[in-house]
This record gives C-alpha cells, structure tokens and sequence, in this order.
C-alpha cells in the first residue's frame, strides 16, 4: 500500500479512536460540569459556576476522615506487600527458577475467587472469637493484601527477569559481598522502578475498592466508597465533586505509574 494510499486509513483510524474518546468523556465531563455548577434544573446551561461543593466537600470532617481511613489501609496493605513479597521473589528467581511457573498459577487464585464469596467467608472465620476482626481495619490490610498480590508480583517478576539476576550476584559475590548484602545494595536498587509501578497500580485499584470495605466494615471504619455510597442521597452537586475528586486524585497515580512503566528498563 502506497503511502497516498496509507493516508485515508491513518485518518479513518484516528478519527474512530477520537470518536470513542469523547464517548467515554462526556459522562466524566458532564459530572465535572454539574460539580461546578451553582443551579442547574430546567437549562441547557447551568445557571452559573462556583466551588463552594469542592469547598464544602474538602471541609468536611467526615469526609477527610474517610480519606485518610482509605489512605490508612491501602498503604498498610502495600507496605505488607512489599516486605513479603520482594524477600519471595528474590528466593524463588535465584534459587527456585523452576516455581516461576506454579507461582504465576497461585497468584491468580485471588481473582477466581468473586469478592462477595470471600466477604462471607471472611465474616464466618473473623466474625466472632478467636479472632474478631470484622469491622476493623486489619481485616480491610488482609484482604487489600490478597488483592494487590498478582499486581506486585506481576510487576516486579517483569524487572527481575530483565536484570539477569544470576550474573548480577555472581559479580556481587565475587566482590565481596554475602548473598543478602548483593540483594540489598545491588538487585534492589534495580527493582526501584519495577516496585514504584507496582506500587502505583496496586493503590489506584485498592482505593477503589468497595465489597471488601462494605462488607466487612461498612460504617465502623468507613473508606472513602463507603463514604461515597452512604452519601448518595445527598445533593447531586456535592456527589459530583466528590467522584471528579476521587477520579483526579486516582487519575494522578495511575498517570505517575505509566510514566514510570515506560521509563522502566
């Protein structure tokens, strides 16, 4: 095909990705629009414009704590991540290549399992004594734990296999160092980037996250869709600003670990 020829295809192509664009961003910007608008009933237009809903919504005290109790809690699950599965992962790529395989089968296990399915067995198991954790948020770090797994590991076995980690020993070891000296000073400088999206990814889907956290907590430690869900009925400006919020501050992250992914080795 000539590049004449090329030409009308290349525009086609363009044009339906456009057209498909705005389709998915006109609800995000009728949501936008209505979170700014003063009144908005009987017009095309809304009547005016303020941010006294993103004020009122970022001076509530209910909602800041929603906000941080849904911070609190990804970052406890991530952080737990973290410390388990970076030591796992060293173990299993340098000394047992060969799990590799059942490893990547294991890790999907928490996406076979339906969240309301594991809400209830969770609230049978924790519910009561020995261990009542239903309605705290430790039960919420287990459970984000689990969802956030096949992200970090998905993500980091990527920076692993393109470090050559047996070579990248060898000549730590050769140098001097003990094995968990080269893993700390040599391979996990290595991993930063491959963590960082990881990491990324993992919270801009855990903050999200809704079954678990109504389920198992509901009001008595109340996340951020809790809140949003238990405010349904409020005014649908002041709804509106809160999902472009959510939305912006999720949109944020996930943009910091696309960028971090291209840079990645």
């Amino acid at each position: 095909m000539s590049r004449a020829e090329r030409r009308p295809a290349r525009l086609y192509h363009r044009l339906v990705v456009w057209l498909l664009f705005l389709i998915l961003l006109m609800p995000l910007a009728g949501t936008l629009v209505y979170s700014l608008a003063s009144s908005w009933s009987a017009t095309i237009l809304p009547d005016g414009f303020t941010l006294k809903w993103y004020h009122a919504l970022w001076s509530e005290q209910r909602f800041l704590i929603a906000f941080g109790q849904s911070l609190l809690v990804c970052f406890g699950a991530l952080l737990l991540s973290v410390v388990l599965i970076l030591p796992l992962l060293f173990v299993v790529h340098y000394y047992f290549p060969r799990l590799d395989g059942l490893m990547n089968i294991l890790i999907l296990l928490p996406f076979a399992i339906p969240p309301v399915v594991s809400s209830v067995g969770l609230l049978q198991i924790y519910g009561s004594d020995p261990l009542p954790l239903v309605g705290t948020p430790w039960i919420l770090i287990g459970c984000y734990f689990t969802v956030a797994l096949p992200f970090m590991y998905r993500a980091i076995t990527n920076n692993l296999q393109a470090l050559n980690l047996p070579d990248l020993m060898d000549a730590a070891r050769m140098l001097g160092a003990s094995t968990w000296q080269a893993a700390f000073w040599v391979v996990l400088p290595n991993l930063r980037k491959g963590v960082m999206v990881a990491l990324f990814l993992s919270f801009s889907f855990l903050f999200g996250e809704f079954v678990f956290a109504n389920l198992l907590v509901g009001t008595r430690y109340e996340t951020l869709q809790v809140y949003l869900n238990n405010m349904r009925n409020s005014s649908g400006h002041f709804n509106s600003a809160l999902v472009i919020s959510y939305f912006f501050f999720v949109l944020v992250f996930t943009w910091a670990a696309n960028r971090l992914n291209k840079d990645a080795p």
